[in-house]
């Protein structure tokens, strides 16, 4: 099964959530070091020359641009932050008075702008009225010979000074209008760089939540990591433990035949509901396993054909159904039945999502399930445990002395019994 995962790159979502977070953790670890496996054999396969182009591309990107930091008397980076230094005003108050003064300059700079076009308007407005008036002094006035030419001089005087003096007033109520609107273009831009400030601010506020939010994620991703291989390095150790103690099976001696003093128990044990099963591996498959189960009597089918001849769900050397073994339950039925019982209570049901079994175990905060994959020639939990068992029974009793994860200290302390009349597994002996 994990061989499938690992080939495929894909892991079905229902067989995901069946997994708890430590055996994600190391499968997910897993997928990602087949991934890195399959870009160095690509990288080795690629030709010569793409191969150099990739070094050079990376040689120009490391002789790139690079920051250099300014040192203080300390030999540190040197680092002011404005408005915190002795003397300094607050940032907020830094903050306004630039803001006002830009604000100011600005408004200024418009309204000299807007005075040259006004006055430029105001100079020929009243040299056109003067000209026109000197004309109609000169056509009208001049003309006539009875007129005194003094008078007419004193006459055109004051119009001049009359137009001087409605120039002037002009001149005060345009310089008052620029004035005016001054200062509401001032108002206007400093509300404007306020707004733009406070945007600014949120835009960072909101890079900055984001940073905060990767840095938390690439932290969980290492923190992740770190476990999967502190498990890694863990269940290798446990193996090594295993094969010094002589209960990992190997794969030359994985299903033996059952010696004589089975057949003198079985004698025994006749008051027993389950029949006595054939105990050799049959040499040819009678049916074709599928990918996956689809449906409770392909399970049935599948332990009949193949796990009954391997004597999964049986006591040591008898014949008899082992008191944590249950059947085709579902995982509510099976904290239900673990619900009353301590810390350490397991059973072992028969998993509708893979070909296997799942351990269900009563933790102190809950409980937690395991996947045992019984898709090939040994039982082992996927993608937790390293460890290859000949038997399901040697699994069950091999954790009964060391623990399943290391972070968890799982330890299979008392069997979960049947309580049903009959026995939930009948249908798989029937």
């Amino acid at each position: 099964m994990l061989q499938q995962i690992l080939r495929d790159m894909y892991i079905d979502p229902e067989l995901l959530a069946e997994l708890n977070e430590e055996q994600k953790h190391v499968l997910f670890y897993k997928m990602r070091e087949e991934q890195v496996r399959r870009w160095r054999e690509r990288e080795e396969n690629t030709p010569e020359g793409e191969a150099e182009l990739k070094r050079t591309l990376r040689l120009k990107q490391d002789n790139g641009k690079r920051v250099q930091w300014l040192h203080g008397i300390d030999g540190k980076v040197w680092v002011w932050i404005m408005g915190e230094a002795p003397g300094d005003k607050p940032y907020e108050q830094i903050s306004e008075e630039l803001f006002a003064e830009r604000a100011r300059q600005q408004a200024q700079k418009e309204a000299e702008e807007l005075w040259k076009q006004k006055e430029a308007e105001i100079t020929k407005k009243f040299r056109d009225a003067m000209a026109k008036e000197k004309a109609r002094i000169v056509a009208e006035k001049w003309k006539i010979e009875t007129e005194d030419r003094k008078a007419a001089k004193v006459m055109e005087e004051k119009i001049q000074e009359e137009l001087k003096k409605r120039e002037e007033e002009e001149r005060q109520r345009g310089e008052e209008q620029i004035r005016q609107q001054e200062e509401c273009r001032a108002q206007e831009l400093y509300l404007g760089l306020k707004q733009a400030q406070q945007h600014s601010q949120r835009n960072e506020k909101e890079e900055h939540e984001w940073e905060e939010q990767l840095r938390r994620s690439k932290a969980a991703d290492e923190e992740r990591s770190h476990k999967a291989r502190w498990a890694r390095d863990e269940y290798r150790r446990q193996s090594l433990r295993a094969i010094q103690k002589g209960k990992v099976a190997g794969l030359s001696n994985l299903f033996q035949i059952a010696d004589l003093k089975i057949e003198q128990e079985a004698k025994l044990n006749n008051a027993c509901h389950i029949p006595p099963v054939a105990m050799t591996v049959p040499t040819s498959k009678a049916w074709e396993r599928p990918p996956r189960p689809f449906s409770k009597e392909v399970i049935v089918q599948w332990f009949k054909e193949e796990q009954i001849p391997r004597r999964a769900g049986f006591e040591r050397n008898t014949n008899t159904v082992a008191s944590w073994f249950h059947g085709i339950i579902s995982r509510q039925e099976a904290e239900e039945l673990l619900m009353n019982k301590s810390e350490g209570a397991f059973l072992v049901r028969v998993s509708e999502k893979i070909w296997g079994y799942a351990l269900s175990y009563r933790h102190q905060s809950g409980f937690k399930h395991f996947l045992v994959d019984a898709s090939g020639d040994f039982y082992s939990f996927l993608g937790v445990d390293p460890n290859r068992h000949a038997t399901l029974t040697d699994l069950i009793d091999f954790h009964k002395e060391e623990i399943i994860t290391s972070s968890g200290g799982e330890l299979l302390l008392e069997p979960c019994r049947q309580t049903k009349n009959p026995p939930d597994y009948s249908p798989l002996f029937e």
